[in-house]
């Protein structure tokens, strides 16, 4: 069965081309949404090196797979309807320079072993996720100390910090923000992402992003307390009154991205109501 590759020069032609595709299985293609978004939002940080962006087709006319990449960053690959189109989609990117892989587990096995015969690269797994999603919140059983409010002008460097010590220890091997604060100018501005803060005491103990809409939903992420203040429980409530906050703005679904290894976290999140739905694996090329 012949395959077709599609190579739409525009995120507007990506998305009419693979939309309906991607939003019937909205919550395991939640990231692919939200790329999309930013680069509907932000096209200005994307125009030094545009997003290329790949869809499958059947001969007839039916999407069996979706992909797009936003240099210098992973390839993001969505579910596979076909072993054949895994291989299909390896071939199309032969030929480009791909740091790595984002793909769910069962499509990167198949991927990566036709990548490497295409290219000679092997892949070491850098991490393995899972996406939950969410629909009524369950309020956390104990309460944590404080209130939220979003984040404002006057807290620029603390969450420019927080950006970067956020990146040095949950995703090591990735760079930092070029431009902390101007990353955190947009992030308070409401620009493509929310921050929400949990406030004790006065201080500023935990923050909390919600961003990359979908067309039903919105990724929660990331979650990051600095480690004097863990422990205490802040996270769990400001994801709570973050994700119930989004499903108040008319929010169909949250969704957030975990790590395997934190098993911790992984258990707080399914207490306030997150619920898996599958795994990605993410990947690193080397020679």
């Amino acid at each position: 069965m012949a395959l077709t590759v599609h190579r739409p020069e525009t995120v507007d032609a990506f998305l009419d081309l693979a939309a309906d595709y991607l939003v019937a299985r909205e919550a395991e293609h939640n990231l692919l949404f939200g790329i999309c978004t930013a680069i509907r939002t932000m096209p200005e940080l994307f125009a030094e090196d545009p997003p290329r962006f790949l869809v499958v087709t059947d001969p007839d006319g039916r999407v069996v797979a979706a992909s797009l990449r936003t240099p210098p960053n992973n390839q993001v690959l969505s579910q596979v309807d076909g072993t054949n189109a895994v291989g299909v989609v390896a071939d199309a990117l032969v030929g480009e320079a791909l740091p790595g892989l984002l793909a769910p587990s069962e499509v990167a096995a198949p991927f990566l072993e036709r990548w490497g015969e295409r290219t000679g690269q092997r892949a070491e797994l850098a991490a393995a996720e899972r996406i939950f999603r969410l629909e009524r919140v369950i309020p956390p059983e104990r309460p944590s100390a404080g209130v939220w409010r979003m984040a404002e002008p006057r807290d620029r460097e603390l969450v420019a910090g927080w950006l970067v010590a956020f990146v040095a220890e949950a995703l090591p091997g990735e760079l930092p923000p070029q431009s902390p604060l101007e990353t955190a100018d947009r992030w308070i501005a409401g620009t493509y992402r929310q921050l929400y803060l949990w406030m004790d005491g006065g201080r500023v103990v935990s923050a909390v992003g919600a961003g990359g809409a979908t067309p039903n939903g919105i990724r929660i992420g990331p979650v990051y307390t600095p480690p004097e203040d863990r422990g205490r429980g802040y996270a769990s409530a400001l994801t709570a009154a973050a994700s119930q906050d989004q499903l108040d703005r008319g929010r169909r679904f949250c969704f957030l991205f975990t790590d395997l290894a934190n098993p911790t976290s992984n258990k707080i999140y399914q207490a306030i109501g997150y619920r898996p739905v599958c795994d990605m694996d993410q990947y690193r090329f080397v020679s």
